[in-house]
């Protein structure tokens, strides 16, 4: 796996999609997990000013599915299950969003991802189970 190439070909498949649309930036991606940074805007925030939780849910939905894929090479997944829990408000600044494997079999494999604010304090946390589906498209 070459990770600089592997972050390039997903950048490329993801013009136009609703991750191009957000603005998030795959900063790392290897079997060892995964970094996802969004630099927040005012369309990502709710009405009371701070990030919309549907934006954290995304974020860490997406990190949690590419750490799934990049411990799996050539196959896709989609997921099964998703837990949140929001810790702290955040509104300004960039959201950095870490991910990993937690378990992994023939078909399912189980992350855990945390976000956290420029001050590096945890804003969110989640875990996901994602299934393997085959071969990616």
């Amino acid at each position: 796996m070459d990770p600089s190439s592997d972050i390039q070909r997903l950048e490329e498949s993801s013009r136009g999609t609703f991750w191009d649309h957000l603005g998030a930036k795959l900063e790392s991606l290897s079997p060892e997990g995964v970094v996802v940074t969004l630099d927040i805007q005012p369309h990502h925030l709710n009405l009371i000013g701070i990030l919309h939780g549907g934006v954290h849910a995304t974020l860490i939905d997406s990190a949690m599915g590419l750490a799934a894929m990049a411990r799996k090479p050539g196959e896709s997944v989609v997921t099964t299950n998703l837990h949140l829990h929001y810790m702290a408000p955040v509104n300004l600044g960039t959201l950095r969003v870490t991910a990993e494997v937690v378990h992994s079999s023939r078909k399912m494999v189980t992350t855990q991802a945390r976000a956290y604010n420029e001050s590096g304090d945890l804003c969110a946390l989640g875990t996901g189970t994602f299934r393997i589906r085959g071969g990616t498209k």
